[in-house]
């Protein structure tokens, strides 16, 4: 079913009665002046396709999250401040998912539960970061993170569980390094690094490919391994009992008291934590 906007008529609302089309698999409302989506649209439990791209929706109802049977969703260039929090739930037959150029500051940790999604384009939004679980989309070959600009600064350790990740773009943001875990993306054949401020790696082994890059992550994350084995074998089990952890904890506490409370309260609250200690 199309209702592409064109020839100088745009679809303003869709009616209420489009939830009695049960058996609708596509649905195409792209170039309209949508502002908003009906209730009802979720009970189209066999849409497979459904593009709303290129309207002015501030929103997704959550009622979208019933409909599993979804392959493809495509809501890009709209104004999304958010997704639906259970999105992900219940949409474990997706497997592309546009939502680009939007105003998007975070994802729904349920997007981690998308185990069928194969592409995600969330380039041009405001993500501050990803969800800690997003490792879990092992399924993912596809994922364009770029021009988040300042806002996005870092990866999450789980980044590296994406074993199936073929194309990152990751390009117009302020990422400053990226994780070690990085080097296991074995199957990554296309990365594109640019207008970052990297450190880790450096820009000369950026340069030199993608190749380049995983070798690299991959040997500080060799090198990490090992420092653990070493300081384990060294004796440092002593360094991961409670008593060293709470003398750490402690320790960093004093610190901070220090910077806030200045010299003297820190001096009176480093005495009473080792009294407790």
């Amino acid at each position: 079913l199309f209702f592409t906007g064109g020839f100088g008529w745009r679809l303003q609302a869709v009616p209420d009665a489009i939830g009695g089309l049960q058996h609708l698999e596509e649905l195409r409302l792209a170039s309209n002046v949508l502002v908003s989506l009906p209730d009802s649209i979720g009970l189209l439990s066999n849409l497979k396709v459904l593009d709303v791209s290129s309207n002015k929706l501030r929103s997704l109802p959550d009622s979208i999250s019933r409909c599993g049977s979804l392959v493809e969703l495509d809501a890009s260039c709209n104004v999304l401040a958010y997704l639906p929090t259970g999105i992900g739930y219940e949409l474990v037959n997706l497997q592309k998912l546009w939502v680009h150029l939007n105003k998007l500051r975070s994802l729904p940790s349920s997007i981690c539960e998308m185990r069928s999604l194969r592409l995600l384009d969330v380039h041009f939004n405001e993500l501050r970061g990803l969800p800690s679980s997003f490792g879990k989309l092992v399924a993912l070959e596809s994922l364009n993170l770029s021009s988040n600009f300042s806002d996005m600064r870092d990866l999450p350790a789980s980044f590296g569980d994406l074993v199936g990740l073929r194309e990152l773009d990751l390009s117009n943001n302020q990422i400053h390094a990226l994780p070690d875990c990085f080097g296991r993306l074995d199957r990554l054949e296309r990365l594109c690094l640019d207008q970052n401020p990297l450190v880790v790696p450096p820009l000369e082994v950026v340069a030199k490919g993608v190749g380049a890059v995983r070798e690299y992550m991959d040997k500080r994350l060799q090198a990490e391994e090992e420092r653990r084995k070493s300081a384990v074998a060294a004796g440092s089990p002593k360094a991961s009992s409670p008593i060293a952890w709470l003398s750490r904890s402690v320790s960093s506490l004093s610190t901070w008291v220090s910077d806030v409370a200045g010299p003297e309260k820190a001096v009176e609250e480093d005495k009473f934590l080792e009294q407790e200690l």
